[in-house]
């Protein structure tokens, strides 16, 4: 196996624990911030994980970027890059999901929801393909409607797809970050930044507008009351 394959494999792995670990993560930091900001409306706070999800990816990447500067660190390093872009990306999609009111349980259909948010049109496009064009915002339906095996058929596409695309865009960050202190940073933290703007980008598009306010379920009565009134 060569070094390349060995990477992807790291990467696909890194993805599916993260498609597991994230799950409980995203639905606690959707809670936790609802009742740090019991005003928000969901709008309001997709705003606030936009801003939490840039700042980390950019602040990655300046990071990885700075080290690259040492001798041999460069490729270890953006490799790490890689996967912690790749598990905030995972939190940031699975925590919008349960702003929207979905709650993917399936790992499956938790892994198409955000294989199409970091792939968007290459995945939107594949969708389209198997399962036929329905409308707008994907989001939904890959949570409720599509069957799975649909869905199974598009991940078997996407996930190659993922890693190759995901991988080609790092690996200019690569060549980036091996240039002298602060030059290097900048650009790891820019790539990161542009990155992070086009997965959010992308995730409007997924799953389409917020809803008005805050729909009733299981978890009320860990929220202040009232937030149904914004």
């Amino acid at each position: 196996m060569s070094k390349a394959d060995d990477v992807k494999g790291l990467i696909q792995q890194r993805l599916d624990k993260a498609l597991v670990a994230q799950q409980p993560l995203a639905r606690k930091n959707v809670e936790r911030l609802r009742r740090v900001n019991p005003g928000d409306t969901p709008q309001e706070l997709i705003r606030r994980l936009d801003r939490y999800y840039l700042a980390g990816v950019t602040a990655s990447g300046g990071a990885s970027g700075a080290a690259g500067i040492v001798p041999g660190a460069g490729v270890p390093t953006a490799l790490a890059d890689v996967m912690l872009f790749t598990e905030a990306s995972v939190l940031y999609t699975l925590s919008l999901a349960e702003v929207h009111g979905m709650h993917p349980e399936d790992f499956e259909r938790r892994k198409l929801l955000v294989l199409t948010v970091l792939l968007g049109d290459s995945a939107v496009g594949a969708l389209d393909k198997v399962v036929g064009r329905t409308g707008p915002y994907w989001a939904r339906r890959i949570v409720n409607a599509i069957p799975m095996s649909a869905i199974n058929r598009v991940n078997k596409v996407l996930g190659p797809r993922f890693i190759t695309k995901f991988g080609t865009k790092q690996g200019v960050l690569v060549l980036g970050k091996q240039v002298p202190l602060g030059i290097g940073a900048a650009l790891g933290a820019g790539g990161n930044h542009v990155l992070g703007r086009l997965t959010i980008k992308s995730a409007r598009s997924i799953f389409g507008p917020p809803p008005t306010s805050w729909a009733d379920d299981d978890r009320e009565a860990e929220v202040p009351l009232g937030l149904d009134d914004h």
